[in-house]
């Protein structure tokens, strides 16, 4: 995670997150990282301290998670059911 110091102690203003999917032998991930600013702050501010992993995701809007989780399944199913790619045939003339 990325702080500053301002306007508290080790405020948080970027996430870095990993979403990982397992079906059997197939894996697949990927990356992302969510921002936040003190003007969208509500409620008490949590020391950095007492910041946990369930924290954390719980700030980490559903429409990321959601996408990021469909990208995941999205890899796993192209592993277990390759794409079929087209082609390149020659002219039956040439």
């Amino acid at each position: 995670m990325y702080t500053l110091q301002q306007p508290d102690p080790d405020y948080v203003v970027n996430a870095l997150w990993e979403v990982t999917g397992v079906d059997g032998t197939y894996t697949g991930s990927i990356g992302g990282n969510t921002q936040f600013s003190s003007a969208d702050q509500t409620g008490p501010v949590t020391p950095y301290a007492d910041l946990t992993e369930a924290i954390v995701i719980g700030w980490i809007p559903e429409s990321q998670i959601g996408s990021a989780q469909a990208c995941v399944q999205g890899q796993i199913d192209s592993a277990i059911t390759p794409p079929v790619s087209p082609e390149l045939t020659p002219l039956p003339w040439a």
